[in-house]
C-alpha cells in the first residue's frame, strides 16, 4: 500500500511509484519531488524488512550509500564559500600530515573529482579501523597515492568521505555528521544522518540484497584498481548492524528519507533557505572531469563531489544538474533550471548490466513528463 501526498498537477508520478512496486522492482522505498521551494510529492510504500512484516512510514530512515557523497560536497562548498577551504589549494594547508609520500600539491579539486589516486588504501584496514574514523584517515594521510594524480580518474568508493570529511574537520571543528545536521539537515528540518544515533535506531529500514547488487564490487576487485573495493572490502547488507550505523562513513552510510533528500536538493536550486549563493553553487558544479573512469571502464563527468551528466538524468535534466546516486538504487538530484529536487531511496539494493535502474529512470521520465 502506497501512502503519502502528491499536488494534484503531479498525481501521475504516484502511478509511476506504484509500478516500481507492481513490477516487483521495489521491497520498501521512498520518493519526494520538490518544485520552486515546494515538496509537491512526498510518496512512500512496501515494507522495511526482508520478510516483509513492517510498513514503510513517513519517517522511516535507509542507507542511501553514495548519495552520502552529494551532501559532503554540498558541506564543503559550505566551507568553501565562508573561506575555510580551497578547491584549488593543497589539502596538506589545512591537513599538515596528508603532505606524506609526495601529496604536498594535492588540491581538494583533485580528491573530490576522484582524480587523487588513492582510490583506496594501500595498508590492510578492518571494519573497526574504517568505523573508528582516525586509523583510516592516518592510513589515507601516510601513503603514496597509488596512481600519479590528476593523470586519470578512478571512482574513490571509500576513500571519497574521509579525504572530503578530514579537511572539512579540520577547518570547522566538526565531524561530518555533526557539520551535516548543524548547517545543513538542520535548518531545513530534514533528517540526515552520518553516524546514526542509537535513539533513531527504529527508524532505519533493513537492506535487502537483491540480483546482481554486488557484481560491481567483484568487478572492481577484478580490475587493475582493486584497492577501492578492499580494506575493507564493501558488504551490502553491513548497513543492518549498529557498527556500520553509528560509525562516520562519510563516503557511504548517510541514512535519510526522500523528503530530506529531495528538500536538500531542492533548496540549492529553488528554496527559501539556499544553503550557498548562487555563486557558491556554481563553484561547486563547475566540472572537473569528463572523460573515463578507469576503473569502471565508463563515461563520467565529476564536478567538486557531484556526478554530472548522470545516465540516469541527463536525457532529460538541463546540462547543469547535479546530484549523486547511491548503490543498488538510490538517486538524489537537483536541476537548477527546472529548479527541482528530486529524490528516490529505496532498502532493495539491484543490479543492471547496462547501469540504468528502471525504478530510477521511470521516476524521472514521470517528473520531466510533467514539468
Amino acid at each position: 500500500m502506497l501512502e503519502g501526498t502528491v499536488d494534484p498537477k503531479f498525481k501521475k508520478l504516484k502511478d509511476a511509484f506504484a509500478g516500481n512496486f507492481a513490477d516487483g522492482l521495489e521491497r520498501g522505498a521512498s520518493f519526494a519531488l520538490m518544485v520552486d521551494g515546494k515538496i509537491v510529492a512526498d510518496l512512500w510504500g512496501g515494507h522495511t524488512d526482508k520478510a516483509q512484516t513492517k510498513p514503510w512510514r513517513n519517517d522511516t530512515l535507509v542507507n542511501v550509500w553514495s548519495c552520502t557523497k552529494g551532501i559532503m560536497a554540498i558541506a564543503v562548498a559550505m566551507e568553501v564559500e565562508r573561506g575555510r577551504l580551497h578547491y584549488n589549494r593543497p589539502v596538506a594547508e589545512v591537513w599538515p600530515e596528508f603532505a606524506a609520500q609526495g601529496k604536498d600539491k594535492l588540491t581538494l579539486d583533485l580528491l573530490l573529482s576522484h582524480q587523487g589516486g588513492l582510490n583506496g588504501l594501500s595498508v590492510p584496514m578492518d571494519e573497526a579501523g574504517l568505523y573508528a574514523w582516525t586509523p583510516y584517515v592516518d592510513a589515507l594521510a601516510a601513503m603514496a597515492p597509488l596512481w600519479e594524480p590528476g593523470s586519470r580518474c578512478v571512482y574513490h568508493a571509500l576513500t571519497y568521505g574521509h579525504l572530503a570529511g578530514e579537511p572539512l574537520r579540520r577547518v570547522s571543528g566538526k565531524m561530518p555528521g555533526a557539520y551535516v545536521n548543524e548547517n545543513i539537515a538542520g535548518p531545513l528540518d530534514a533528517s540526515f544522518y552520518i553516524g546514526l544515533p542509537q535513539a533513531q535506531d527504529h527508524r532505519a529500514a533493513e537492506i535487502v540484497e537483491g540480483p546482481k547488487a554486488s557484481d560491481w564490487v567483484d568487478a572492481v576487485l577484478a580490475s587493475p584498481y582493486p584497492h577501492a573495493c578492499a580494506n575493507p572490502t564493501p558488504i551490502a547488507t553491513a548497513p543492518n548492524t549498529r557498527s556500520w550505523r553509528a560509525a562516520e562513513i562519510p563516503g557511504g552510510n548517510g541514512h535519510t528519507n526522500a523528503f530530506s533528500l529531495a528538500s536538500i536538493y531542492g533548496n540549492l536550486v529553488g528554496g527559501n533557505s539556499r544553503l550557498l549563493s548562487l555563486e557558491g553553487l556554481e563553484n561547486a558544479i563547475a566540472m572537473r572531469f569528463d572523460g573515463m573512469d578507469s576503473g569502471f571502464q565508463s563515461e563520467t563527468t565529476f564536478s567538486a563531489g557531484f556526478r554530472l551528466r548522470d545516465p540516469h538524468y541527463a536525457h532529460r535534466a538541463s546540462p547543469k544538474t547535479f546530484g549523486h546516486s547511491g548503490w543498488g538504487g538510490a538517486l538524489g538530484f537537483a536541476d537548477p533550471e527546472a529548479k527541482i529536487g528530486f529524490a528516490y531511496v529505496t532498502n532493495y539494493l539491484l543490479g543492471f548490466d547496462d547501469g540504468i535502474d528502471p525504478r530510477r529512470k521511470r521516476m524521472i521520465d514521470a517528473v520531466y513528463d510533467l514539468i
